[in-house]
């Protein structure tokens, strides 16, 4: 049975399912969207709104228990403070529900089902629109 089972396994052991969802959350946070099955979407969207929720107390313990979730490298760290600086503080009148998962259909090569999720408040740039500013 699968009664109270919240963690999604992704076939996975723990070291590379937890090194997956840092590398995922750190590329949501630095593109603003990214496109991945719908599996691996459905496991970040939890890890990246407590992430979120983090950012929203902007303390320094706050800070710290994001970067240790995100991992202490150089990526980690610019990310970190991308969350603080300005996804948070986009969010910071909603209270939940900061990502959303759009379903693009099968990917061509395994048929295996894709999704885009990205944060709902946080302004995406594309390259024209960056190339403009």
């Amino acid at each position: 049975m699968r009664h109270r089972s919240k963690t999604v396994k992704l076939q996975r052991d723990k070291s590379h399912r937890e090194a997956l969802l840092r590398n995922l959350a750190c590329s949501l946070i630095e593109h603003r969207q990214i496109t991945t099955t719908l599996a691996k979407a459905k496991a970040l969207r939890p890890f990246a709104e407590s992430l979120v929720t983090l950012g929203k107390k902007n303390s320094l313990h706050s800070r710290r228990r994001a970067i240790t979730l995100l991992g202490s490298n150089q990526l980690a760290q610019r990310s970190a403070t991308t969350l603080f600086d300005e996804i948070a503080p986009a969010s910071a009148d909603r209270q939940g529900g900061y990502c959303r998962i759009i379903k693009l259909g099968q990917r061509r090569s395994d048929a295996a089902p894709m999704a885009l999720i990205e944060w709902v408040d946080a302004l995406v740039t594309t390259g024209d629109e960056a190339a403009e500013a």
